[in-house]
């Protein structure tokens, strides 16, 4: 394999002090436990020839190994939130709210929480992305096209603020920094270069494959999708703004599905289309990628070096 073709699939995640990759067969994530060591987990994978059909079908796979991610992604940041625990946090005197959680839920109180987490999530998502740009853009209710740029412009707007405020919390800077140490580590990897943090370093922090570019990818071409939606200007006000947000959120999957394989492509490729549907997300990464130090490099290092096969040609693109 030549330098210049090479394009690892493996992929990856920040975590609370750590990283999750996924390989072809392998997963894994690595964190820094408050001791100073890295604590390893890994586990198996089906991504490679073997993967259910509705995995490797174009347009079709974008949506469910999305929501593949997107639960194995949460699972690993909850349980990497639960690592950073120590002894004395457990100690704590606990509130007499914690205590009557502690003891009508018992050991389910994390999942609990996790899953009241998960649900609010959602649901400030649809409101930041669906509710108000819907409301923002209802003046334009009558002029389709308009009203659908006008969504997708304040989407996005809304997206870049959410991430330049975040950027601002010291957690969440040093989640971008292990953000940075994942993209670094698989750059490394796909340069066909030994993985020590020397090398590591020396790497560019942005990738195409990154997932703040899915999510601009998907933004923009909802722009596209939308446009379909007819103006209902025979319904009734309220009528025509849910009638709006469930035709959108049906749409989703072949939004996503679209977007997933533009991402995968901008992976594979590199050419003059490749690089213009790169280039506004790499330049988004600015706001969520940080130069990583170097033990931030080491737990991204321990985190990719299960997930790379022993026949290395399993994870080219």
């Amino acid at each position: 394999m030549s330098k210049e073709v090479y394009k690892s699939k493996i992929g990856g995640q920040a975590l609370i002090e750590g990283v999750m990759m996924k390989g072809v067969h392998k997963g894994a994530m690595a964190c820094r436990l408050p001791d100073g060591t890295i604590d390893l987990e890994t586990w198996d994978e089906n991504n490679g020839k073997s993967a259910p059909w509705y995995k490797k079908t174009p347009f079709i796979r974008g949506s469910f190994n999305f929501i593949s991610s997107l639960v194995t992604g949460y699972k690993c940041l909850m349980k990497s939130a639960e690592k950073q625990m120590t002894e004395e946090d457990s100690e704590e005197e606990m509130t007499k709210f914690e205590k009557w959680l502690t003891d009508k839920l018992g050991e389910n109180l994390m999942s609990v929480l996790s899953g009241i987490a998960m649900v609010l999530g959602v649901l400030i998502s649809l409101f930041l992305f669906k509710f108000i740009p819907t409301l923002c853009t209802k003046p334009l209710e009558n002029i389709t096209v308009l009203r659908t740029a006008a969504e997708g412009i304040l989407k996005i707007a809304i997206f870049i603020g959410y991430l330049a405020v975040t950027g601002m919390s010291k957690d969440i800077k040093r989640t971008y920094e292990y953000h940075g140490a994942e993209h670094k580590t698989i750059a490394c990897l796909e340069a066909h270069e030994e993985l020590t943090v020397a090398n590591v370093k020396k790497q560019v922090r942005f990738h195409p494959r990154c997932g703040t570019s899915f999510i601009f990818i998907t933004l923009f071409t909802s722009i596209f999708v939308f446009c379909f939606i007819p103006s209902f200007a025979e319904y009734g006000k309220a009528a025509r703004i849910f009638m709006r947000l469930g035709i959108q959120l049906a749409l989703l999957p072949i939004i996503i599905g679209i977007a997933y394989e533009l991402i995968r492509l901008a992976g594979k490729k590199c050419n003059a289309f490749t690089k213009i549907i790169s280039a506004p997300g790499l330049q988004i990464q600015r706001l969520t990628t940080r130069e990583p130090d170097d033990s931030q490099i080491e737990v991204a290092i321990a985190a990719i070096k299960p997930c790379i096969p022993e026949n290395q040609e399993e994870d080219v693109w």
